[in-house]
């Protein structure tokens, strides 16, 4: 048993760890985990450093951004900003067919390209709003179409016990991406001046698109996807691969077969796989129906945090909390980075797989809304004054923002992307993570629009935006109470009997079915259907 084994048995608490083969968490696991996201990097690099990039001095003059207080400014920049949340959103939509058609390996290298031309766009742009506008929804289409991709791959590789903490690491390349940036935008201000204080951090967004590229060329297919696709034999390759078994391996022949049933199954629903045919399965079938409902609402949840207002516009809140000067909150931004990628760290070693998701989410919610309320009070009772030193309370302001951005990487931030990807049928996880991963961006997409306006409309300086998405925190905490359910441990092949499937992912939308029933009961490795089928009668 090698020493990574040994520590994840020691931090990972599920019966899923204890009972199954220590060999299956080798170093190929996490190696395809990490090669895939880094197109979650791009997501965080792009949405950050665009933030940083609209405050510096040379931007503002070569674009004609004006006076940075003004209203019609605020509108400007959010119109740069929110330009990529629009390429994503359409990205992430069109990800599902393609992904479907053409596999997760080879869509995700094209992403990657697609990402690269926007970025070479916004980086020649050279004072031009058109380019700009141009090269950012471009990006955006990769960005939005790796959002969906990524997740799906990682949680169709990722062994049952360790699959909150795989596919978390798509959050925590978020959060490191957003990190280099805040931390390039920092050193270009502080160093450099002219254009190459902002063509040098917009051109180095590539960098993750190109390693995503690279990295994904060395890895495999997903086995699910294989065996959709009826080419077993590379399917049972590449799970022996990927989970160093043997094919001959008692461990290795029931995840195969359970792939091998759950397929079975779905074909016999409701024929061929057309667009609208999954649609009635998602839509119509309950089961399926609150699952992409819980997906959709989750990512909802996740931007009415307020986490991407601060991920984008957090110098801004900075110098409207007292820090005077365009370094001194560029610094503090990256600091922040710094405390989000620490926390997500903590969150997917010693929580995901041990505390669980919904726990995770539950006192979270609480958490942030504090954070956001104190905040808030504080721009209210005591705003800072230009010129005057940040008194202790201001100081614990800004405090409170870096506990903002742990609490919401110890829940909101990273399991969010866990259920969405893990919770759907297989054959139509594609379609319920490209709904929740469009979700997301359509509502990344109004937080970025309108957050600039907010600040500088809803009372002085902001102070209601804080009040605002406090209050949505403290709402979550009463959906995931109701809604939520645990998945920690459970194997994708079970999901349907936890959301209360028979036989598999779902019931058959024909007359002709035979009714059925069943008892659940839980076992060691999750839970287990006990049919009583009933006779028709004439």
């Amino acid at each position: 048993m090698g020493l990574s084994t040994r520590i994840l048995q020691k931090i990972v608490r599920n019966e899923a760890m204890a009972s199954d083969p220590p060999e299956i968490y080798g170093w190929r696991v996490y190696l395809l985990a990490c090669s895939a996201c880094f197109g979650a990097m791009s997501f965080g690099w792009d949405s950050s450093v665009i933030g940083g990039v609209i405050v510096m001095p040379p931007f503002i003059q070569d674009f004609g951004l004006g006076d940075p207080k003004s209203v019609a400014s605020a509108n400007l920049s959010a119109n740069i900003v929110s330009t990529l949340q629009a390429g994503c959103f359409a990205g992430a939509l069109a990800a599902s067919p393609l992904t479907d058609r053409f596999g997760r390996k080879w869509c995700l290298i094209a992403v990657s390209l697609v990402i690269t031309i926007g970025v070479i766009m916004q980086a020649a742009a050279n004072g031009n709003l058109g380019p700009m506008y141009a090269g950012r929804f471009i990006a955006g289409l990769g960005v939005g179409a790796a959002s969906t991709i990524n997740p799906i791959y990682v949680s169709e590789n990722a062994p049952r016990a360790i699959r909150g903490l795989l596919t978390g690491l798509y959050q925590l390349f978020i959060v490191t991406g957003g990190m280099i940036a805040f931390w390039i935008n920092y050193a270009f201000n502080l160093h450099y001046t002219g254009k190459i204080m902002y063509v040098f951090p917009l051109a180095i967004q590539a960098l993750p698109a190109v390693l995503l590229c690279l990295c994904m060329l060395l890895n495999q297919e997903s086995p699910r996807w294989l065996a959709r696709q009826d080419r077993w034999e590379e399917t049972k390759a590449v799970l022996s691969r990927i989970r160093n078994l043997p094919p001959t391996h008692p461990y290795l022949q029931e995840e195969f077969q359970e792939i091998v049933d759950q397929l079975e199954h779905e074909r016999q629903l409701i024929g061929d796989a057309t667009f609208w045919n999954l649609q009635r399965e998602m839509w119509l079938i309950k089961g399926n129906r609150k699952r992409v409902l819980i997906s959709i609402t989750l990512m909802i949840c996740q931007q009415m945090t307020g986490t991407n207002a601060i991920n984008t516009y957090a110098p801004t809140i900075f110098i409207n909390l007292g820090l005077t000067s365009t370094t001194s909150s560029l610094f503090s931004t990256g600091v922040y980075g710094i405390v989000k990628v620490t926390s997500c760290v903590c969150f997917l070693l010693f929580m995901a797989d041990s505390l669980g998701r919904r726990r995770s989410l539950l006192w979270t919610s609480i958490a942030q809304g504090l954070a956001m309320f104190y905040i808030g009070l504080y721009v209210r009772i005591a705003p800072p004054k230009p010129g005057d030193v940040v008194p202790p309370a201001g100081y614990f302001a800004l405090v409170s923002i870096f506990l903002f951005a742990a609490f919401f990487q110890f829940g909101w931030g990273p399991t969010c992307w866990i259920y969405a990807s893990e919770i759907p049928a297989a054959r139509l996880r594609s379609q319920n993570v490209a709904f929740a991963a469009a979700t997301q961006w359509l509502f990344n997409f109004v937080v970025a629009r309108t957050v600039p306006v907010m600040l500088a409309t809803v009372g002085p300086y902001g102070y209601g935006t804080y009040l605002i998405f406090g209050s949505f925190c403290f709402s979550m905490f009463f959906f995931v109470w109701f809604f939520i359910p645990e998945t920690k441990g459970i194997s994708l092949e079970h999901m349907d009997q936890l959301f209360g499937l028979t036989d598999g992912p779902s019931k058959p939308l024909t007359e002709e079915a035979e009714p059925e029933t069943r008892e659940i009961t839980e076992t060691k490795d999750g839970i287990a259907p006990q049919e009583k089928r009933i006779e028709q009668t004439a």
